[in-house]
């Protein structure tokens, strides 16, 4: 508190003073300059541009932070690779009219390095954007230099991540050395024409990380910015000026948000709760080390969800088999069978004409880097590339068209979770490896004769099947109805299942605003989980059946069975259930933390979960655990247990859920065969 009315006093002595002199509290004079620990604050109050310096170091540095935030959060900084050692430093105009930082020898530690024709005239604002410009005042207030564009290492609204092409300049974020060192470390963000515009993070100027192309919407493939898109983010191509910069500005005023590029590469949405007090990390441009561009090399295929994560494209082998038995598949594959239009036509032109060759389709959560756009309407992909030897692969997206690869196929990514979007490749293979096999019309006849049989037959008796078809639906309607309505009777171990409150669709549609992708809290195998508000202001969790899960309605029944006899601190509790048509929803209590996974794969989660808490998680799940095994009637063998599955209330407090795979043992059970591989 002491520390809070000492800035107060010293910001009201400031503003007397500047009101006094008649200068703008936002602006830097050739007459007036700032001396350490003085500041300038943006007209709103929103940025101040001063002195400051990080936890543990004595290093002062002239920056611009966010000014009505209590976390210290840097956005920008000027000699943050020459920092002042003592608090001696000045911020003013030098007499050339750069915007300089001088330490108490009189050093010039950064400068603005601009030519200025008329110095004397020359101001610096500081503006409630963020962004800090130096001006000539006899020029009609013409920028001469802006932080915007020689950025730190954060991105925030209406700053422009730009490449011009014709005059050799890019803005682009660097990263820190580390969150308390602001020198020039490792990473750059920025955005790179290729053939199609992409935003791209390099490592030692090495591409390391790439988002995808630019479709006119949202970046191809990226879950970053599929979902920050909504937000704002947007890029403008003019590709005759040969220029290309990305930007953002949320519609919603109320919230802070700004991108960081940290010291490890990764390029994170941060948002500001106030009810935290802190910044909360929203998206991050690396989940698995799919990421990491050409993990799997040439024609390998990334996948996060397998063991080892690197394979082949079908039709292709590893080029280094004791590497890729160590784990490394960064050299990539070859190919096994020689295209017949690399083998006959030298000139790499023809071989459509004889069939040989063909093209096998690949769902992929991104493309192949730098694909090459074309003219071509989506119908005539496959006519016109077949026809072309030098066409590896082609891909079809709305907004950019027909895309084709003629060299080798880097990044390329495979997503096994729902709810993403993902992209049709379509690889170019020999006849022989492709699925058709060598009797493929004979196969295609014979379907068709025997379709044909098949309709007319079936024909004959189309009102009986019918019939019965409606008889059926209409007895599932009425089971499906009264499911979570009425009591089960006994089943075959004696568990008679209590009786569940019955919360119809409507209001779950109402509570989760329709089930809006905002609203979403995750996905298991079972379908996608929101987050919802009753009317009465309870706080749910939403959790509804997808019809691509491999799960029915024998895990559904299975979860209610088993989870509704249960009462323990440590397990998850059922609320009540929904099934109406089509739709199978469980109702849980929320929990605010979410999964333990999402701390303990979090770099920037981890510091949370100190040996305590991690040692209060491990006992809570324990119980929970003993009370399945032992205490519980009857006994339950959870069979899908994994961090995923342990959700953590508002005290990090452990309770375990998903028992759509559980297995129930009668009382007087201690073994029992399982007939079916299940589980994680």
């Amino acid at each position: 508190m002491g520390k809070t009315i000492s800035c107060s006093v010293f910001l009201a002595l400031v503003t007397c003073f500047y009101l006094q002199f008649g200068t703008a509290l936002d602006t830097i004079t050739p007459s007036k300059s700032i001396k350490d620990p003085e500041f300038i604050i943006s007209q709103s109050g929103v940025f101040r541009l001063g002195f400051f310096s990080f936890a543990n170091s004595s290093n002062r540095y002239v920056g611009i932070l966010y000014n009505q935030i209590p976390v210290q959060t840097v956005a920008w900084v000027a000699n943050r690779n020459k920092p002042l050692k003592d608090s001696s430093g000045i911020l003013n105009i030098s007499d050339d009219g750069n915007l300089v930082v001088l330490n108490g020898k009189t050093e010039i530690l950064w400068s603005s390095n601009v030519t200025n024709t008329a110095p004397n005239t020359t101001t610096a604002q500081l503006l409630d954007s963020g962004n800090l410009i130096l001006s000539n005042g006899d020029d009609g207030g013409s920028s001469l230099w802006e932080s915007f564009e020689d950025p730190s290492n954060a991105f925030i609204e209406t700053m422009k991540i730009s490449t011009d092409v014709k005059m050799g300049r890019q803005v682009e974020l660097k990263s820190w050395k580390s969150p308390s060192d602001p020198s020039d470390g490792n990473f750059s963000f920025g955005i790179e024409p290729f053939n199609i515009p992409e935003g791209i993070i390099r490592k030692n100027n090495q591409l390391y990380f790439r988002i995808g192309p630019w479709n006119g919407n949202m970046f191809l493939g990226s879950i970053l910015m599929t979902a920050v898109y909504i937000d704002g983010f947007y890029v403008v191509a003019d590709n005759q000026q040969q220029t290309f910069y990305m930007a953002y500005e949320y519609s919603n005023d109320s919230m802070l948000i700004y991108c960081e590029l940290d010291s490890q590469g990764k390029f994170i949405e941060r948002r500001w709760d106030a009810g935290k007090g802190n910044w909360i990390n929203r998206y991050s441009s690396f989940q698995t080390d799919c990421d990491i561009y050409g993990y799997c090399g040439a024609f390998g295929i990334c996948n996060s969800s397998k063991r080892p994560i690197c394979s082949c494209i079908k039709g292709f082998k590893p080029r280094n088999i004791e590497e890729w038995s160590r784990g490394n598949g960064s050299s990539g594959c070859f190919r096994t069978t020689p295209l017949l239009c690399q083998r006959d036509n030298t000139n790499g032109s023809g071989g459509a004409g004889q069939g040989d060759d063909g093209f096998l389709k690949m769902m992929v959560k991104r493309v192949p880097a730098f694909p090459v756009r074309s003219s071509i309407i989506n119908g005539d992909c496959k006519d016109q590339w077949l026809k072309n030897c030098s066409c590896v692969a082609y891909a079809y997206d709305a907004g950019i068209g027909c895309m084709f690869w003629s060299g080798d196929l880097i990044d390329v990514q495979k997503f096994s979770t729902s709810g993403v979007d993902l992209y049709d490749l379509y690889i170019r293979l020999p006849f022989s490896e492709l699925d058709k096999g060598k009797n493929t019309k004979v196969i295609v006849i014979t379907t068709v004769i025997a379709g044909i049989v098949v309709i007319t037959i079936s024909a004959l008796f189309l009102w009986c099947r019918m019939a019965k078809q409606r008889g059926r639906n209409k007895k599932r309607k009425q089971m499906e109805h009264q499911f979570c309505s009425e009591n089960i009777g006994e089943n075959s171990i004696g568990v008679k299942l209590q009786q569940l409150p019955v919360i119809n669709f409507e209001e779950l549609a109402t509570a989760t605003n329709n089930f809006n992708h905002a609203k979403k809290l995750g996905e298991g195998g079972f379908g996608p989980v929101y987050r919802g508000t009753l009317d009465d202001g309870n706080e749910i969790a939403v959790k509804r059946l997808s019809k691509a899960s491999g799960q029915g309605l024998k895990e559904f029944m299975n979860e209610v069975v088993v989870i509704s006899k249960l009462q323990h601190r440590n397990l998850v509790r059922l609320l009540g259930c929904c099934v109406e048509g089509e739709e199978k929803i469980l109702v849980y209590e929320y929990m605010p933390n979410k999964s333990l996974d999402t701390f303990l794969f979090d770099p920037a989660k981890q510091d949370v979960l100190d040996w305590r808490k991690r040692f209060n998680i491990i006992e809570g799940i324990s119980r929970g655990l003993l009370y399945l095994h032992r205490d519980s009637r009857p006994k339950i063998i959870h069979r899908d247990l994994k961090t995923s599955n342990i959700l953590l209330d508002k005290e990090l407090n452990p309770k375990i859920s998903d028992f759509g795979l559980a297995k129930i043992f009668g009382g007087d059970e201690n073994q029992a065969n399982t007939k079916r591989v299940v589980g994680t």
